[in-house]
């Protein structure tokens, strides 16, 4: 019998950081994001990935009933679809009046609140659960963190607010030899009475899930297509749907969950690639061969087996780099420097009871920025260089840390009235 197949895409954008100078710091006007080149990055993805990739799958919904796909869109991402172009968010909304479409939860901003905050993390998740159902019409039921950010603490947390089910990566040393295509589950435990106290003040789900179950991305066939699909010196080059789809019906396992970036169709693999082909060749392919592409939840429901294996990751893990850890955000000096001073502002910028000043700390806060301080070298290195829009990491940290002075500034100011002007704007004014 052929496994089912999970298909998720990460979408997500950050707000990127402009060249701001330190003389600046403490001015009247000063906003902190790059206007122009989040608004021209935006629209370049959109006409090479989203927008193409949306219409291809909706033709691919409508006209093959057993096929179905899962997003995970970032609160951010939805922010810049309402500024610089609601045509990507109305052809996401065409693709889930299909009714074919799982929207997963995530933290509002793509953040590392998850290992920084709790608290933080239950209100991003609260807000990003109220987003999706004001938008899509849904009330998400699985829960995707931050780049798969994952550990055996993070799935009790989920649990506890509701989910029925979380998304992680197919770690081989937490693995040591099962399937990843079977779903586990986390180990039993009890939660620290804080971390309780603070995820049930945010619980995003009016009930509590009594388990959870845990789905696990096949990276070997995902990394087929996220990145070796146009690389010419790969033995399997080139990939074409028949033959990816004989290495699905020859995988053991409930499912083979394939999770990447949405990007992948588009901009990471170019339309000359012939990704968007391959992409419209595999429903077809699947229906002849009897391989169902499920949603999550449904993936998780039809999941029959009397003893769930346990899958026990006591430290974190991701979907990020050789090392399938935090590294990638949170592996140097600069990068942790970056970080501590930030959520050391937590309890400051939530006392101010200053909203921009709030939703500013929280912007700060996206993973990207972190990301691109990343100092590895050889393989990994060229990867964080490749997604970094400043020429070296240590610019992405400069850019952070006079932000994050300022924001410091600006918290002063709003403790101490009487002797400043008024807060500035986060982005400099729209042009008319």
């Amino acid at each position: 019998m052929n496994p089912l197949v999970c298909l998720y895409f990460q979408v997500h954008q950050p707000y990127r950081l402009r060249d701001l100078r330190i003389t600046e710091i403490g001015s009247e006007g000063l906003a902190y994001f790059d206007t122009e080149r989040n608004r021209a990055i935006f629209r370049k993805i959109a006409d090479k990935c989203y927008l193409p990739a949306n219409a291809l799958l909706l033709d691919l919904l409508r006209n093959y009933p057993d096929f179905s796909v899962a997003y995970s869109i970032s609160g951010v991402f939805l922010e810049q679809c309402e500024e610089y172009g609601t045509d990507v968010l109305d052809s996401f909304k065409a693709l889930a009046a299909t009714g074919k479409v799982e929207f997963l939860a995530e933290t509002y901003y793509h953040s590392l609140s998850s290992v920084k905050s709790v608290g933080e993390f239950a209100e991003q998740v609260r807000l990003h659960v109220d987003a999706m159902e004001r938008t899509f019409g849904q009330r998400p039921s699985v829960f995707r963190n931050t780049e798969l950010i994952y550990s055996n603490e993070l799935a009790q947390m989920a649990r506890m607010m509701g989910f029925s089910g979380i998304l992680a990566e197919g770690a081989d040393h937490v693995l040591d030899g099962r399937n990843p295509n079977d779903p586990f589950r986390p180990p039993a435990f009890r939660l620290p009475a804080p971390i309780e106290r603070a995820i049930r003040a945010a619980r995003p789900l009016p009930l509590r899930a009594r388990d959870i179950t845990i789905l696990l991305k096949n990276y070997k066939l995902s990394d087929d297509v996220a990145f070796r699909f146009s690389d010419k010196s790969w033995v399997q080059f080139p990939l074409s749907a028949k033959t990816f789809t004989d290495w699905i019906a020859g995988s053991a396992g409930h499912c083979v969950n394939l999770f990447m970036d949405y990007e992948t169709f588009g901009e990471h693999q170019w339309a000359d690639t012939g990704i968007f082909d391959f992409l419209r060749r595999l429903p077809e392919l699947w229906q002849e061969r009897g391989i169902r592409a499920v949603t999550p939840s449904l993936a998780i429901r039809e999941w029959k087996a009397e003893v769930t294996p346990v899958f026990d990751a006591h430290t974190c893990i991701s979907w990020a780099d050789i090392e399938r850890d935090l590294s990638a955000w949170l592996g140097n000096r600069i990068q942790n420097a970056a970080a501590d001073g930030l959520y050391a502002l937590e309890s400051d910028v939530k006392r101010s009871g200053n909203p921009e000043l709030l939703r500013l700390w929280r912007l700060l806060q996206t993973s990207d920025h972190f990301y691109y301080m990343c100092t590895k070298y050889w393989a990994d290195g060229d990867v964080h260089k490749y997604f970094s829009p400043y020429e070296s990491p240590y610019e992405a940290y400069r850019r952070f840390s006079h932000a994050l002075h300022d924001l410091r500034q600006r918290l002063e100011s709003c403790s101490h009235p009487k002797g400043s002007g008024p807060l500035q704007p986060v982005f400099p004014p729209k042009r008319s």
